[in-house]
This record gives C-alpha cells, sequence and structure tokens, in this order.
C-alpha cells in the first residue's frame, strides 16, 4: 500500500525486512502479501484488530512459523531460506518477551535470565550468576528479586524479569508482544520509560506488539497496522492522516484523543520544567 510522503522515515536499510508475506490456515488467510520495514534504532509498533494476525506475523518474523509465501529478511539474511543450524545464529541476535512473559514457574528470576546463556554459551557458574545479576538490575529489579520465584513477583516486575532475559545475550534487536499488557497505568508508564532507557542507552531496535495507545503515542518511533491482510505504516503523523477505515477509528477514536492529549500534557510539562 503506498503512503503519504514521510520525510521522518530513515533512509538506512532495514534491519528487518518482510516482503509478500502470506500465512494461511486451511481456507483462512491472515496475511495475504504483507510487507514491513524496520529500521535501526527505531521503536516500531505494531497494531491491528482481533484475528488481524500479529502474533503469526511475529511468529514468523522469529523463525518459529514458516511464511506460505514470502521472505523475511533480519539484517539482510532471509531466514526463510535457513536451515535449523543458521536459524538458530540468527535467533541469538534478537532478544523476545511474550506476551504474560512467559517465565518459568519453578525457576526463580535469576534462573530464568540465565536460560539464553546457559543453551548457547559454556560459562562458570559464577560468570553466569554475575551477568545475571547486572541485567536484573539494569531492568530496574532490586537484587532481592533474583532468588524470588515468578509467583511471588507483581505484574510489573514479572515484565521486567523477562527484558532482563531477553537482554542476556546482549541483543541489538529486541521483539516485545504486548509487554504493558496487564499492568496498571502506573506500572505501564514505568515501563514505557524503562523501555525507552534502554533502546537510548544500548542503541536497540525494538519490535512490539501493543494495544496500548499511551505507549504508541509515547515510545514508538512508527506504527503498522494490519488491516485486509496487508500492513499499512508510517510516523504517527502519517497515520494519523490514513483515511482507512479501521486506521481512523483506531487513532481517532476517544480513547486514542486521551491518550495523545495525555502525551501531549506530560511532554509539555516536562518542557516548562526543563527551562525552569
Amino acid at each position: 500500500m503506498e503512503l503519504p510522503s514521510d520525510s521522518s522515515t530513515p533512509k538506512a536499510a532495514p534491519i528487518v525486512s518482510v516482503r509478500g508475506m502470506v500465512n494461511r490456515f486451511g481456507s483462512q488467510i491472515v496475511h495475504d502479501g504483507l510487507d514491513m520495514d524496520v529500521y535501526p534504532g527505531e521503536i516500531f509498533g505494531i497494531v491491528g484488530g482481533s484475528g488481524s494476525g500479529k502474533t503469526v506475523l511475529l511468529r514468523s518474523i522469529l523463525g518459529l512459523r514458516k511464511p506460505d509465501a514470502g521472505t523475511v529478511q533480519i539484517d539482510g539474511q532471509d531466514i526463510t531460506r535457513m536451515n535449523r543450524e543458521e536459524l538458530l545464529a540468527v535467533k541469538r541476535s534478537y532478544g523476545v518477551t511474550f506476551q504474560g512473559g512467559g517465565l518459568f514457574s519453578s525457576l526463580n528470576v535469576a534462573q530464568n535470565t540465565q536460560l539464553p546463556l546457559r543453551e548457547y554459551r559454556h560459562l562458570p557458574p559464577e560468570v553466569l550468576a554475575e551477568l545475571a545479576m547486572l541485567k536484573i538490575r539494569l531492568v530496574g529489579l532490586d537484587a532481592n528479586a533474583a532468588d524470588k520465584l515468578p509467583s511471588q513477583l507483581s505484574g510489573g516486575m514479572v515484565k521486567r524479569a523477562a527484558l532482563a532475559r531477553a537482554l542476556i545475550l546482549d541483543p541489538q534487536l529486541l521483539f516485545l508482544d504486548e509487554p504493558t499488557s496487564g499492568l496498571d497505568p502506573i506500572a505501564a508508564s514505568a515501563f514505557d520509560d524503562l523501555l525507552l532507557y534502554l533502546q537510548r542507552s544500548l542503541k536497540l531496535t525494538v519490535v512490539m506488539i501493543t494495544h496500548d495507545l499511551e505507549s504508541l503515542f509515547r515510545i514508538c518511533n512508527r506504527v503498522g497496522a494490519i488491516v485486509n491482510r496487508h500492513m499499512v505504516s508510517g510516523s504517527l503523523p502519517v497515520m494519523l492522516q490514513q483515511e482507512d477505515p479501521w486506521i481512523r477509528e483506531y487513532f481517532h477514536g476517544p480513547r486514542a484523543n486521551s491518550a495523545r492529549a495525555g502525551v501531549l500534557h506530560d511532554a509539555a510539562a516536562a518542557t516548562r520544567s526543563e527551562r525552569s
């Protein structure tokens, strides 16, 4: 789909590029020639209605599902043509958090965080413990959280623990599935702030599925909306100009207007604080 001109779109080669993706389940076509680009250093949000195939798209990009047609390139490598060993090498280059955290209930936070290191690196136990603690503290958890089981954590702590695990291999590309779902507004806002801090300080590229309109307006550089089995993408000003009925309803509805007003208010307050 053609988009209005968007001078804010980066000119660098995309780090994630999807071309002509088709995903179907029997006679049901979920994606029919979907294209998507994600550029280095941006936070790219993915939205869409129920059943639009957001999670299917993510699984296809991660190499967990092979699309029925099309290509998926990560850092210039087409993962749809890779064998198992080649795909494992690519999987080590990105971090992932799944909706709900995806922590193993029988392992404490430190053990959950160490899992990718144990799978892909041969390191002494003391080094594993030290590296895990560094990431646990990096995501804003206290050191005493390391020994806690997921059942002993708040929703916000679970999200941070999952993020620590996703960062343990020092990826430059991060995929997040509904990172603020289930969080109260204060915890969701704190997670957004954390993600912005990490993205800037670690120079991350972030791709996230979200229904959180405030997160979209606060932290996303660009947004991709799955509509009619395709994707329309662009900066938020570009998306606000789209004429597609679903996109207009999504970005101009009462909840979106409230979220946008709140973000603008916070930005103005921050500017006044910096000037005083």
